[in-house]
């Protein structure tokens, strides 16, 4: 995939990097302020699947979207597909253990390579990694913060109970 263009969207909890072609979102991971100084942004208006996935994320943030349809496309080992494919199958509001997650993948013993592929996961909250913790229930591993990813979990956990959101 030859990414072609690129925009910082500015949500509630920090700046988020979208990369894409003209067909499909390659990238979408947190960066913080510093690192967007050498970056250079195209106008979203440019590419349409940048477009939709802004539109998308805004809904996601405001609480009126609970699903992306928005194309994505990020490459990995067959291993990291099928992760990353379960990923995307974990449910709005629900969690599962990397345990549950290795079993899933039809190995319970595949835990610590299933959880180095979620961390190779690099289109967030589309491909929902933050949904996975420890089996302890603890907010173990998140490349971009365990307080971001506390507050995507107390997000989506609000708007599934039918909890009116504060913003």
């Amino acid at each position: 995939m030859l990414v072609t263009n690129a925009h910082i969207y500015h949500s509630p909890i920090g700046a988020i990097l979208i990369e894409a072609d003209d067909q499909s979102i390659a990238r979408l991971e947190f960066v913080e302020e510093a690192a967007l100084v050498d970056l250079e942004m195209d106008n979203i208006e440019s590419n349409p699947v940048i477009h939709q996935c802004i539109d998308e994320l805004i809904e996601y943030f405001s609480g009126q979207r609970t699903s992306f349809t928005v194309p994505i496309h990020q490459s990995g080992t067959d291993f990291q597909q099928k992760v990353w494919k379960e990923l995307y199958e974990v449910p709005f509001g629900k969690t599962l253990s990397y345990g549950e997650l290795a079993k899933k993948l039809g190995d319970p013993k595949c835990i610590r390579a299933a959880a180095a592929a979620n961390g190779k996961n690099k289109i967030a909250i589309i491909v929902p990694c933050h949904r996975i913790i420890g089996a302890d229930q603890s907010l173990v591993g998140y490349a971009w913060g365990k307080s971001r990813k506390r507050w995507l979990l107390q997000h989506e956990f609000r708007l599934a109970l039918g909890v009116q959101t504060l913003f």
